[in-house]
This record gives structure tokens, sequence and C-alpha cells, in this order.
């Protein structure tokens, strides 16, 4: 029986094997020793894309693991332990981060993150009020879908700055990324990202693209960068929408935990969205990236069978002691602009096809007119980053296409309800990773 207070783990079985059909719990953990080696599998899994955010953004790299860290460590409180998760970058703040620091600056950036991070915690009490269901209301499989779809592409012309400075390096990283996703089976295929990004560094190190001087300065201990944020109005339309994928990254990785865990967690999504919502304004207040619930830990979790939130808890220290050392801050730093360029195309185009995913994995029907015009209307929105300034406030592609995806699907449902020429009833939003179809999906898919 899993233990029911966060810090209390019974052990599963011997501790030491699992057998055929098992799981472990999220309360319930395997041997300090294995937990210790899941927990630092765990920081491998998540390390690739968090740093790969500040990379892009230009936020301190360590200052933003000390936030995840921290952040992660917060999450596991806030909901008791059971819902076990690692708090990484979200990459869905990229664009509007990049665009309000080329605009006003990095403190201004970090003032749109706590924006984000205060409506998701107050979306989060919401839920825990009343429940999600008006989340599946609002955004239906076609909105989530378009929604993430569109921030994926929004991304594209970023990658391909940073590729067109060492596109030889980029050609290299992509090639290694996608040779190792499928020459390789368990946790090597999994960590494609990070192998690739490695293999491009040392491509771009014998090409003389990186630089070691900062590394050779920077002391071995020390706290990270901090920067205090500042707060512009005219920014909020670039971050506030983000909120909208945010909610469903949250809701996505709780019906996902659920499904593979055999436990019911809906009762503890208002926690996990509040508790992410409470991180990102950690993180904005002192200079770190927002945070989102990480994908790639769930597959180190369908690996490995381990759901023990003990096993997070390992990979929060561990990652909270590695952001203590300036030194492999300014390490991370040294990845040149082709390898990130390299890795942005696969993760960008990544995130674009998730959104594709949603669609699919919940049986969208673009025979549907509302559905079709939905999707059609919000991408274009995106991927040509259409804008919009009302005064000193500007809404760039992300932030229309967002608004489109929603206004236009409940404007073209709601008229076709009222003349009789709706084709279908609208599907509830899910799991945005579909796996409420087949609770096995994602075990089977990664």
């Amino acid at each position: 029986m899993a233990a029911t207070r966060f810090g209390r783990w019974t052990v599963h079985g011997d501790g030491g094997h699992l057998p055929p059909g098992e799981v472990v719990a999220p309360g319930e953990r395997l041997s300090w020793p294995s937990t210790i080696g899941i927990g630092a599998q765990h920081v491998v899994a998540m390390f690739g894309a968090t740093f790969l955010v500040p990379l892009l953004t230009g936020f301190p790299p360590a200052t933003t693991l000390f936030f995840s860290a921290v952040g992660t460590l917060l999450f596991l409180v806030i909901t008791g332990g059971r819902l076990p998760s690692y708090l990484g970058s979200s990459f869905a703040l990229i664009a509007p981060i990049t665009a309000a620091t080329a605009s006003y600056g990095m403190s201004s950036a970090l003032g749109g993150v706590i924006a984000v991070g205060v409506l998701l915690a107050v979306v989060g009490a919401v839920v825990h009020v009343a429940g999600a269901r008006w989340i599946d209301i609002v955004m239906p499989p076609v909105v989530t879908g378009t929604i993430v779809a569109l921030i994926g592409f929004n991304l594209a012309p970023a990658a391909w700055g940073n590729v067109q400075q060492a596109p030889v390096t980029a050609l290299v990283t992509v090639a290694a990324i996608v040779l190792i996703t499928v020459a390789f089976r368990g946790i090597l295929g999994r960590l494609s990202i990070l192998l690739g990004v490695v293999t491009g560094y040392v491509v771009a190190t014998l090409r003389g693209e990186v630089s070691y001087d900062a590394v050779a300065d920077a002391a071995w201990f020390g706290l990270p960068e901090f920067t205090t944020p500042t707060f512009e109005p005219a920014l909020l339309g670039l971050f506030l929408p983000v909120v909208l994928v945010l909610v469903a990254e949250n809701v996505g990785h709780v019906k996902s935990v659920a499904a593979m865990t055999g436990q019911n967690l809906d009762d503890v999504t208002g926690r996990a969205l509040f508790a992410d919502g409470v991180a990102t304004v950690l993180a904005g207040s002192g200079g770190g990236s927002g945070t989102t619930t990480y994908a790639e830990n769930i597959g180190v979790m369908a690996a490995t069978r381990v759901y023990s939130t003990a096993a997070y808890l390992v990979a929060g220290v561990t990652a909270l002691v590695l952001s203590l050392s300036p030194k492999f801050g300014e390490l991370i730093n040294t990845i040149p602009a082709g390898v990130l360029g390299g890795a942005a195309t696969v993760l960008y185009g990544m995130i674009g096809m998730l959104g594709v995913r949603i669609w699919v994995q919940n049986r969208v029907d673009f025979s549907d007119p509302v559905n079709l015009n939905t999707a059609a209307i919000a991408l274009v929105m995106g991927i040509a980053n259409y804008t919009w300034s009302v005064g000193s406030t500007s809404f760039a592609g992300i932030a229309l296409g967002t608004v489109a995806a929603i206004g236009v699907y409940h404007l073209m449902r709601s008229v076709a309800r009222w003349r009789g020429t709706s084709q279908e009833a609208a599907t509830p939003a899910s799991a945005p990773a579909g796996t409420e179809l087949d609770p096995g999906a994602l075990q089977h898919d990664r």
C-alpha cells in the first residue's frame, strides 16, 4: 500500500526486483541505491531540453536549472507526493521570452513569466475547487492540438537563425539525433536529443567553434546569477496565451501517469496546475525560465515502470547541487549556435507534431468544417506570426492564433447548433497524449 504522506514511502516488494507486470506506485520506492540510480536517469532525461531553453533565450543555464530543481521539490510537496513529475523548462515560453528580451530586455521577459505563473496558479485553484470539466469544454482536442502545433511552428525562424551561423555543425547535430533515435533501444534511444547535442558539440569543438575561456575563469561553487524582473503591460499579450499550453501539458501529464499506474489522479489536477504556477512565478522572480511537467521523464517511468516520487526527490536534489557550480553553468554556455540550431530544428518540429498527435489520438474529424477552419485559421496566424498592435500593447502570432483557435471553434460550433447544421457533437478534451483511449498507448509508443 502506497504511503499517503510525502516523504514516507513504503518499499515495493524486496526493494531490489520488480516482477513482470508490476509497477512501483508514486507512494512506494525501491531500495535507496536503486532509487538514486533511477533519480539520476531522470536528471539525464530532462537535462538536454531544460538547458536548451535558456541557451536559446539567453537566460543563464545554471539559474534555470536551480529554479527547475526548486520547482520540482515544491511540486512534490504541493501534490502530496502523489504525482511523479520533473518541472523542466517550458518550450512554450521560448517565443514570448525571445520577443520580449529583444524589445525590452531580459528583466521584462521575467515579468511576463511571472504573469504566466500567476494565471496558471489561479487556474489551478479554480480547478481544485470546481473540477477540470470546464477545461475540457473550453479546449477540446482540435483547439488544444492547434495551440500546441502553432507554438512549435512559430519558433521555426529562430531555429533557422542559429542554423545559418554554422550549417555543417547543425546538419551533423540533426543527423546524430535522427540516427541515435532509431539505432539504440532503451534509455539511449530516449536520450537522442542529449546525445545528438553532445555529438554536435564534439564536431563544433573540432571545427574551432567552441571557446572555454569563461569556463576556466568560473568558480567551482557559488550561487547562480539572479535577475530582478520588471513588468511591461504591453507584453502580456505575448505571454498569457501560453497558460493554455501549460494547462494542457499538466492535465495530460496527470492523465498519462494515471493510465500507467492504474490510479485515479483527477483530484490532484488542480494541485498540479497550482504547483507549476507557483514554480513558474519563483523562476521568473529570480531569472529562470518558466516550468512545465516533462514528457521526457514520463519516458523514463514507462521504461523502468517506477513511478516513485522518491526518485524525483533524488532528481530535484541532484539538479540543485549541479546548479550551484558556476563552472558547470559556463560549460553549458559554450554550446555553439550550430548545435543549438540543429537541436532546435528537431525539437520545434516535435512540438508542432505533438499538436498533430493530439488530433490523431483523440480522433479529431477534419471533415467537420468547424474543426477544419479552427485549425486552418489559427495555424496560419501562428506560423506567419500575425501581429496586431493596440497602443503600446502588441499581440503576436501565438497570442492571436490561440485566441483564434478558441474563438473560431466556439463561434462556429454555437452557430452550427443554432442553425441545425452541426455535423458532429463537440468532443471534450482529454489527455493531450491520448492515453485515455488506450491505457497502454504511451508505454507502447515509448
